[in-house]
């Protein structure tokens, strides 16, 4: 062994981080192959106008075109590519488009499509984490079983009135719904059932880690309701959400433990409420994290359920729409997993502040059912106004 190889020792000093979840293209992908390109193209564009209401979907195709130039070695350089450019920007009226003259690698590709909700694919030329098998005889899957991992429906040309033997072998026990391929209603409905049942589980977060510098005193342990802040906001999440942590600093975390709470220290520092949220979602970025700041005394258990009952996870976010203005409400907020690289995003770009990601993101804004609900205190001058209004 050489003198400087990696020792096993040395591997385990990287950070042990949790992972979000996800395949070639999203986190949710949907590859459709067992025909020729142009049915599942065609097929991809019916479903889309009953799917698009609620996911942001995305296509995953070949440049076919391009391909056939490839192997007959007259592929073209267009525009400012040609001219030596790496890179070309064009911002249409209606969309966007990148051209690079680079390859996608497989870290690339679920980047460039984070926003996406769903992604439908093209199998006959991309692997995805599950599978639409189309029983088209001019294009049998026999040579492609391997592909076939997670098979979620097989749909019927007309014309097909048998599973192939080889393909019910591939399946065994699995119980895979059969659908006619001209019901697009029914494979749409299936897609949508199956989403919602994969749709990331709520989680909670109190922020209480703020230095409460105008207060004066720590606005978590402020007492309006017969107990700390800090404790009422937790039970007030716990009927939503899976577990309840409390955002803090690490010197609070004995305190928290003492209270009875769940403490989640900052790994993320000196970054105002954004701390806690990123902390959240690196805790467990395959969550969705519902979020509410300490200093909301007004806040109910039924404005709470009016979120979680409109949450719309094909969004980046769930928010109220702040009773001053116009502007998403970011410190009572359902946050996606999608949140998270957004959040990044915006940090490396040097933009600490959490609406400022929302404003400028695909987010679901909610008028709320109580504005004065909303209503934070920051200073002792508004908690004594709370105090004497909550009598």
């Amino acid at each position: 062994m050489l003198d400087n190889a990696p020792t096993d020792k040395s591997r385990t000093k990287h950070a042990q981080l949790a992972r979000p979840h996800g395949g070639e293209f999203g986190r949710h992908e949907l590859a459709i192959l067992g025909a020729p390109c142009g049915r599942i193209k065609e097929l991809a564009a019916r479903l889309l106008p009953l799917l698009t209401d609620t996911l942001r979907v995305a296509y995953v195709d070949a440049d076919h075109a391009a391909a056939d130039a490839v192997r007959n070695g007259t592929t073209p350089e267009t525009g400012m590519l040609a001219a030596g450019a790496n890179a070309e920007l064009t911002d249409n009226i209606r969309f966007a488009r990148l051209d690079v003259k680079r390859p996608l690698d497989r870290f690339s590709q679920p980047e460039l499509l984070q926003h996406q909700s769903l992604v439908l694919i093209n199998g006959n030329h991309f692997r995805a984490a599950q599978q639409l098998v189309i029983l088209d005889p001019a294009k049998p899957v026999e040579k492609k079983l391997d592909r076939l991992t997670d098979v979620r429906a097989l749909l019927i040309p007309e014309g097909v009135t048998e599973v192939p033997a080889y393909l019910r072998a591939h399946l065994g026990e699995a119980n895979v719904p059969v659908l006619p391929l001209h019901d697009t209603a029914a494979i749409a409905q299936l897609i949508l059932d199956e989403w919602r049942v994969a749709a990331p589980p709520l989680r909670g977060l109190v922020l209480a880690g703020g230095r409460s510098q105008r207060m004066g005193q720590d606005k978590s342990k402020l007492v309006y309701h017969g107990q700390e802040q800090r404790a009422y906001a937790a039970e007030l999440l716990a009927p939503f959400c899976q577990d309840v942590h409390v955002s803090c600093r690490p010197d609070q975390v004995v305190e928290l433990e003492y209270a009875g709470l769940r403490p989640l220290p900052d790994t993320f520092t000196d970054l105002g409420p954004l701390s806690g949220i990123l902390s959240a979602l690196r805790l467990d970025p395959n969550a969705a994290w519902l979020v509410v700041a300490c200093d909301l005394p007004f806040l109910s258990e039924t404005t709470l359920a009016h979120l979680v009952q409109h949450r719309q996870p094909g969004r980046l976010a769930t928010a109220f729409q702040s009773p001053e203005n116009e502007w998403p409400e970011p410190l009572i907020t359902i946050w996606e997993p999608a949140s998270y690289p957004q959040l990044l995003r915006f940090l490396s770009l040097g933009y600490s502040c959490p609406r400022k990601t929302l404003i400028n993101s695909d987010v679901a804004v909610l008028p709320a059912p109580v504005p004065q609900e909303l209503r934070n205190v920051n200073t002792p001058e508004e908690a004594e106004q709370v105090r004497q209004e909550l009598e």
